[in-house]
């Protein structure tokens, strides 16, 4: 069974990417994520997630193994150029095409239907997994909720504490002195 995932619009020019495609064709997906991952091309770290995407596509919707997929075909095509100016000299201006790419990978089966699970099965699961993330949910909302109340009746607390300390500043101000207004205007003796 063959299994696909697509990326559009990557702001990498087409011939700089099939230089890295050429690397993992025809490896198992562990082996081309690997090599993905110890290759410094800017390339390889959008083609490992789209790989890696694929696995788990095959995993989640087919319930294929992911060590039972190879890399059977990747296509790099040309996506939509942008087109840019630079001045040059005389007064004339030169054309700058910064290409993007469309990438899609096609991963099969070594063994056809081996370690394959059931409809069944993966239903268990996908029921099992939204299960599990219906109780991290409840318990992110009750700490939510603890954090906000202790929070509301701390900040409270604080805000007291700035009112009453503001107050006491203005007392102290004018309390002792005139305010500067009234030492700027004031009358001077001749």
């Amino acid at each position: 069974m063959k299994v696909s995932a697509k990326l559009n619009y990557i702001r990498i020019s087409p011939r700089k990417v099939r230089i890295m495609t050429s690397l993992i064709k025809g490896l198992d997906g562990c082996e081309a994520v690997s090599q993905l991952e110890r290759t410094v091309k800017r390339s390889s770290v959008p083609l490992r997630k789209l790989l890696q995407s694929a696995m788990s596509n095959g995993e989640n919707n087919f319930g294929i193994d992911k060590d039972n997929m190879y890399v059977h075909e990747v296509k790099v095509g040309e996506g939509p150029t942008l087109k840019r100016w630079m001045p040059r000299a005389f007064g004339r201006a030169a054309q700058i095409r910064k290409r993007t790419s469309k990438i899609e990978i096609i991963l099969e089966e070594i063994i056809e239907g081996a370690g394959r699970k059931t409809k069944e099965q993966m239903e268990e699961e996908r029921k099992n997994r939204m299960a599990e993330k219906e109780k991290r949910e409840q318990t992110l909302r009750k700490e939510q909720a603890q954090i906000k109340k202790e929070s509301k009746s701390s900040v409270l607390e604080v805000l007291n504490k700035k009112r009453e300390e503001s107050e006491l500043k203005k007392d102290q101000k004018t309390s002792g002195r005139k305010s500067w207004v009234s030492k700027f205007f004031r009358r001077k003796s001749m």
